[in-house]
């Protein structure tokens, strides 16, 4: 069989740059060479994509605090409307040869916020992972726990307060609702960017004003005392739970660094120390939390299980970290799914899913 074309976008203009980097370095070097031919699109931090030489893609790729984009000499712009060939040089329009799959792995803002999910669906391009809705919902801490609420599924209370209403948030009311410590948060961001833990008006007030550097909306929550269990989910219409690991963070809590730039910022446990009864629960409710949210191909699930037994949802992280400490492709390896099988299998998903897509009547004429 000829070789499948994948191209890999990395990269991107949010503040997860240097994780994304490190997931396409992890890719490329899992990915079977003998069934895929890679196509390396970075995105530098201004929003510029480049076509990138896979010997030379990145400086210094061994160490994620220096980790960077070697940006190329040769841009690319998207052709929208195109069935095929829709990625050209900007330079001279010469056309690029027709990838069979994306595979997106740009964290945070612009990544996997629906925002690039909607750009290749435009394109016609098959892309690994959730869609629009599904990369939206996830994206937004506030919207994805009122929904997983209204599905049953326990999560921690908290608020959210838009920009426009920052002059009502206060101290004062957030702590009695919510008691100390607690979190602050930008409702759109990811892997702990902008997150606070505080106890004081002073350290509220910093946190607050933090996260409104990141998003147009915050969400305070309650502290949440329990274990930290993360659990892996791969497929679309009839999603799998991996077996669940646990998180033993050795810092005041699983901040950016401890997740991918400090190797000892974390114990990782796999598998987790759970009962039988534990790890079907944590299993079924990842399941559960990733239908209600409208995710495909892949999510991680974070969660907190407390002392009495109960499970609430963390978070839902619509394109998990690939770098060489994270949790999802570490999970399912335990669970029997080797690095290459699970490239594999997502790339399946993806053109599955755009196959399915394709069979879909977008207007009335259509039929004619």
């Amino acid at each position: 069989m000829p070789k499948k074309k994948v191209g890999i976008i990395f990269g991107g203009k949010s503040a997860e740059h240097e994780v994304s980097l490190q997931s396409a370095k992890n890719i490329v070097d899992a990915i079977d060479q003998d069934k895929y031919d890679v196509v390396l699109i970075g995105i530098d931090k201004q929003g510029k994509w480049h076509i990138n030489d896979k010997s030379s893609y990145l400086i210094n790729a061994e160490n994620p605090k220096l980790i960077q984009l070697n940006k190329s000499n040769e841009s690319v712009a998207v052709v929208p409307g195109e069935t095929e060939h829709q990625l050209v040089k900007a330079a001279d329009a010469e056309m690029l040869d027709q990838l069979d799959a994306v595979f997106p792995i740009v964290h945070g803002t612009l990544g996997e916020d629906g925002s690039l999910q909607g750009m290749m669906r435009i394109a016609n391009l098959p892309f690994v992972g959730t869609s629009v809705l599904g990369s939206a919902i996830c994206m937004d801490k506030d919207i994805a726990k009122r929904l997983l609420k209204g599905a049953g599924i326990n999560v921690a209370k908290g608020l959210a307060y838009p920009r426009a209403k920052r002059d009502q948030i206060d101290f004062s009311t957030a702590k009695e609702e919510l008691g100390v410590p607690m979190f602050v948060k930008p409702a759109n961001q990811g892997s702990s960017v902008g997150v606070s833990k505080v106890s004081t008006e002073m350290e509220f007030d910093n946190a607050i004003d933090q996260a409104f550097q990141y998003d147009q909306k915050v969400v305070i929550e309650e502290t949440l005392k329990g274990r930290e269990i993360e659990c892996a989910v791969l497929g679309n219409d009839d999603p799998k739970a991996s077996v669940p690991g646990e998180i033993l963070p050795q810092t005041e809590f699983y901040s950016y660094e401890s997740k991918y730039i400090d190797e000892n910022g974390a114990i990782l446990e796999m598998p987790a120390d759970l009962t039988d009864e534990e790890v079907e629960k944590v299993q079924q409710t990842a399941v559960d939390a990733f239908k209600t949210l409208e995710c495909e191909g892949l999510a991680r699930v974070d969660f907190f299980l407390t002392e009495d037994g109960e499970v609430y949802v963390n978070e839902v992280n619509s394109l998990p970290g690939f770098t060489r400490i994270s949790m999802y492709p570490k999970l399912w390896e335990l669970s029997g799914v080797s690095y290459p099988e699970l490239i594999d299998r997502l790339i399946e998903l993806a053109i599955q899913r755009h196959q399915q897509n394709s069979t879909l009547k977008s207007a009335v004429w259509d039929e004619e």
